[in-house]
């Protein structure tokens, strides 16, 4: 037992500093540190859900921002979900999202599949055009809004996706993981007849759920926060997405049209509807991140081994 301790502790004493066993100290620490953190990160979030779901004299009481309700009311949210613009911008960001993310992740996909094969045409010439568009920016806001116009896509809604569909660097994370997929199965299904198409379909995709479904969330999460290109390319009212409105009734303090009386005369505090826009705004990722979070460490370290 002796022999062992002392084995245990030169090797605790060759260790780098940062890979030590931790002390009860360091352990205690740590958890009194990632809690406060912790709460600094929730109880915002806190007082903004509880904001929203308060009537117009609890927040009165409490000076305008509430931390613990005298009562629930879901009025703010049947407002603002009962139609109007604000019911009218979540379909349209929902939409943006859900095509988006898709026409993204089927673009994403073929493009770093085609890249695993090393002798494709065009193979070098394309990658290579795709790493330097990572050190090199886009010509810039004028130049992308000049392209947009020529091209007819103010003021629709495709000018929400197209502009900002491909991401390079989920193209080369998608492209590593693809390549650490062994060969064998794929040469299995070559001799058996499969084409490229078939092999991605029924092999190399089921073997990649880990980083597809990362890949999936930052897209996702890039266009239902994507504010600018609507800000630049829309101009029509009704086809802004909920970011935007989110915008005008935080920001510029615009109520929101198709409101009933109870709101317009304030009845209906707009704190209240200000913060039940902002928790319609968080939802979405407040309830997909957990779902993706184990996938984390698989898809995005098993696809940066190797490049």
């Amino acid at each position: 037992m002796s022999v062992l301790t002392e084995d245990t502790a030169e090797i605790n004493r060759r260790r780098p500093a940062w890979e030590e066993q931790p002390t009860r100290v360091g352990l205690v620490s740590k958890a009194i540190i990632l809690g406060i953190a912790l709460l600094a990160i929730l109880f915002p979030i806190w007082i903004v859900v509880m904001t929203s779901l308060s009537d117009a004299a609890t927040i009165s009481r409490n000076g305008g921002l509430v931390v613990w309700p005298d009562g629930i009311t879901l009025r703010a949210y049947t407002e603002l979900l009962s139609g109007g613009q604000v019911a009218r911008a979540m379909v349209v960001a929902i939409g943006v999202t859900l095509v988006g993310t898709l026409f993204s992740m089927t673009i994403s996909v073929l493009c770093a599949y085609g890249l695993t094969r090393m002798n494709s045409l065009g193979h070098r010439p394309i990658l290579m055009t795709l790493l330097i568009t990572m050190f090199f920016g886009g010509a810039g806001i004028i130049p992308s809004y000049l392209l947009v116009q020529t091209l007819g896509l103010m003021d629709t809604y495709a000018a929400l996706i197209l502009p900002t569909a491909v991401n390079v660097f989920n193209i080369l994370v998608l492209r590593a993981f693809f390549m650490n997929i062994g060969t064998e199965l794929m040469d299995s299904a070559r001799i058996d007849g499969a084409g490229e198409f078939r092999i991605l379909l029924r092999i190399v995709l089921p073997l990649s759920r880990a980083v597809l479904a990362v890949i999936s969330l930052f897209y996702a999460v890039g266009y239902w926060g994507n504010y600018f290109s609507a800000f630049l390319y829309i101009q029509t009212q009704e086809k802004l997405p909920l970011q935007n409105v989110l915008q005008q009734i935080v920001i510029a303090q615009q109520r929101p049209t198709g409101m009933s009386q109870a709101v317009n005369t304030g009845q209906i505090p707009d704190i209240s509807v200000q913060t039940a826009v902002m928790v319609l705004a968080l939802i979405p990722v407040a309830v997909l991140s957990p779902f993706v979070q184990k996938h984390f460490k698989k898809g995005m370290l098993i696809g940066a081994v190797k490049g």
